[in-house]
C-alpha cells in the first residue's frame, strides 16, 4: 500500500468521524429543539395559567366585596318594599297615585317606585315615580313567567337573583332598559304584598357599587397585569354561551355579554368554535394562532358563573429568549464538535505521520538499507515502537558489519589457503613421483644385488650360513617392497589430503564470496 493509499484511508477515516459528529450534532439539535419547544409550551401554559388565576382571584375578591355590598342593599330594598306595602295595604290599585309614590320615594331616598299589574297577556308598569317606567313590559324583558308566579304565590325561579323568597325577588345590579339617554345602573326588587293584585318594584341607584367594581374589579386587575407583563396582548372575561347563542346578549335579564371585562380583539373563527364547545363542556383550552403575521398564544380558563378567563400572549416574545438560548446552545455544541473534530483530525494526522515514518523505515529495511531510522518524537506506544525498531536496526547493522568483516577475512584466508594447498599438492605430487621413482630405482638395484647374492648363495646351499642368509635376503626383499609400498601410499594419501584441503579451501572461498554477494544488498 503506497503513501497515496494511506492518505486516502486517513481522509476516509476523518470523513467518517466528521460525518458521525455531524449526525450527532443534528440529532442533539433536533432533540434540544424538541425539548425547548416542550419547555416553551410548558412555560407559556404556566405563565398564562398564573395570569388567569391572578385575574380569577381578583374577580373572586371583587365579587366577594361587591356581594357584601349588594347584600346590604338587598336588606334595604326588602325593608323599603315592606314599608311601602304597609302604607298601601288599605288601598286598592285605583286609589294609588303617582304623587303618593313620588312622596314615598323622596321620603325613603330610593331611586324609584313602580307598581306592576297584570294586563291582558302581560305584566306592565301602571304607576311609577319615573314616567319612562309606565308601560314597561316584563314580557319584553323575559320576566313574565317569574312575575306571574310571584303574583300567584307560586315558587319563583330567577337565575342570578341575589335574594329570593316566595313573595320577594331582588335582582343583581343591571343597566336600566328604560334609561336610554344615558347608561344607568340600578338594583331592582320585586315584592308582592299578600292578597294584592300588583307587584311593588322598588329600585335604588347602584352606581357606587358599579363604580366600586370598576375601581378595584377585573378591569383594574387586567390593566395591572398588562402593565406588569409585556408579553400579555390582551385579557378578557368572556361568556361562552353568548358566543354559542348571540341572541342572549339582547335580553335584559339575566344581563349577559360576550365580553364582560377586558377585550377580545384577536377574535377568530377558531375561538368562536372553542367558546361554543366550552359552553357545553367547560375545560382549559389552549391554542396558538397566526394573527397579523404574529404568533398569538391563547388560553381559555373556565371560572364561576359560566365565564372563562381569556388570555392572549405574544408567543414570539415568550419563545424568543428560549429559542435564542437554544440556538446559542446548538451553535456552541456545533462549534465544540468542530473543535473536537479539529483536535481529533490533528491527533490522528500526527499518529498517521508517525506511522508513515515507521512504515517508511520498514520499507527501507526491506530493501536492505540498515541505515534507515525513524525520528518519532511522540511519547507513547508509537514512540516506544520507533525506539525499539531503531535499536533493533542498529544491532542488526552492527551484526552484519561484523559478519561482513569476518566474511572478508574468511575469504582472504580461503584464497591464501587454496593457493598454498594447490602449491603444496603440486609440490607433494612432484616430490612423491620423484621419490617413488628414486625408491623404485633403488629397490631395483637392491633387488639386482640381492639376486646376484642369492645366485651365489644358491651355489653354496650346503653351507648352513648360506641358507640363513638366503632367508634374510628374502625378508630384506619383502621389507624393501613393503617400505616402497608404504612410501607410495603415504605420498598418495598426502596428495589426497592436500587435494581435499584445496577443495575445502576453494569451497570456503566460494562460501565467503556468496556471503559477501548476499551482504552487498545491505546498506551498512
Amino acid at each position: 500500500m503506497n503513501r497515496k493509499q494511506h492518505k486516502s484511508l486517513l481522509q476516509q477515516f476523518l470523513s467518517r468521524i466528521f460525518f458521525v459528529l455531524i449526525i450527532i450534532s443534528v440529532i442533539t439539535g433536533v432533540v434540544q429543539l424538541y425539548l425547548i419547544n416542550q419547555q416553551i409550551t410548558l412555560e407559556t401554559d404556566n405563565q398564562a395559567f398564573m395570569i388567569a388565576e391572578s385575574i380569577n382571584k381578583g374577580i373572586e375578591e371583587t365579587l366577594l366585596a361587591s356581594s357584601a355590598i349588594e347584600h346590604q342593599i338587598d336588606l334595604k330594598l326588602i325593608s323599603y318594599a315592606e314599608r311601602i306595602a304597609d302604607r298601601l295595604q288599605n288601598k286598592n290599585l285605583q286609589m294609588i297615585t303617582n304623587e303618593e309614590l313620588i312622596a314615598t320615594r323622596d321620603e325613603m331616598g330610593v331611586a324609584g317606585i313602580t307598581i306592576l299589574a297584570k294586563t291582558e297577556g302581560d305584566i306592565v308598569g301602571v304607576l311609577s315615580t319615573e314616567p319612562q317606567d309606565i308601560g314597561f313590559s316584563l314580557k319584553k324583558v323575559g320576566f313574565l313567567e317569574a312575575a306571574d308566579n310571584l303574583l300567584n304565590g307560586r315558587k319563583v325561579s330567577v337565575p342570578g337573583a341575589t335574594f329570593l323568597e316566595n313573595n320577594m325577588v331582588v335582582l343583581p345590579i343591571a343597566q336600566s332598559e328604560s334609561h336610554v339617554d344615558q347608561p344607568a345602573f340600578y338594583k331592582y326588587s320585586y315584592y308582592h304584598p299578600p292578597g294584592k293584585p300588583y307587584i311593588i318594584n322598588v329600585f335604588i341607584e347602584a352606581g357606587e357599587v358599579y363604580q366600586f367594581t370598576r375601581e378595584i374589579g377585573p378591569d383594574v386587575w387586567i390593566s395591572k397585569v398588562r402593565k406588569e407583563n409585556s408579553n400579555v396582548k390582551e385579557i378578557g372575561i368572556l361568556t361562552p354561551k353568548v358566543f354559542a347563542d348571540p341572541s342572549l346578549e339582547q335580553k335584559l335579564y339575566p344581563p349577559l355579554k360576550k365580553i364582560v371585562h377586558g377585550t377580545f380583539n384577536y377574535e377568530s373563527d377558531e375561538d368562536i368554535r372553542l367558546l361554543t364547545q366550552l359552553s357545553v363542556q367547560p375545560k382549559v383550552v389552549t391554542s396558538i394562532q397566526s394573527i397579523d403575521k404574529k404568533k398569538i398564544y391563547k388560553m381559555f380558563l373556565p371560572i364561576k358563573d359560566d365565564k372563562v378567563v381569556y388570555i392572549a400572549l405574544d408567543f414570539d416574545e415568550i419563545r424568543s429568549p428560549l429559542v435564542r438560548h437554544s440556538v446559542i446552545l446548538i451553535v456552541s455544541g456545533f462549534v465544540s464538535l468542530v473543535a473536537l473534530f479539529a483536535l481529533t483530525a490533528r491527533f490522528f494526522a500526527k499518529i498517521y505521520k508517525d506511522i508513515q515514518k515507521i512504515i517508511a523505515q520498514m520499507k527501507q529495511l526491506e530493501t536492505g538499507d540498515l541505515t534507515a531510522r525513524s525520528d518519532v518524537t511522540a511519547k507513547g506506544e508509537l514512540g516506544d515502537l520507533s525506539h525499539s525498531v531503531n535499536k533493533m536496526t542498529y544491532a542488526l547493522r552492527r551484526l552484519l558489519t561484523d559478519t561482513h568483516k569476518k566474511a572478508i577475512q574468511a575469504q582472504r584466508v580461503a584464497v591464501v589457503l587454496e593457493a598454498e594447498a594447490n602449491h603444496s599438492v603440486e609440490k607433494a605430487f612432484s616430490l612423491s613421483m620423484e621419490k617413488t621413482a628414486t625408491a623404485r630405482d633403488s629397490i631395483d638395484e637392491i633387488f639386482f644385488c640381492l639376486d646376484q647374492v642369492e645366485e651365489l648363495l644358491e651355489q653354496q646351499k650346503e653351507n648352513s650360513k648360506a641358507t640363513e642368509i638366503l632367508d634374510k635376503i628374502n625378508r630384506i626383499r619383502d621389507w624393501a617392497k613393503e617400505r616402497t609400498n608404504n612410501t607410495t601410499e603415504i605420498t598418495i594419501t598426502l596428495a589426497d589430503l592436500l587435494k581435499s584441503l584445496h577443495a575445502q579451501s576453494s569451497e570456503l572461498s566460494d562460501i565467503a564470496n556468496v556471503l559477501l554477494q548476499k551482504m552487498e544488498r545491505f546498506k551498512l
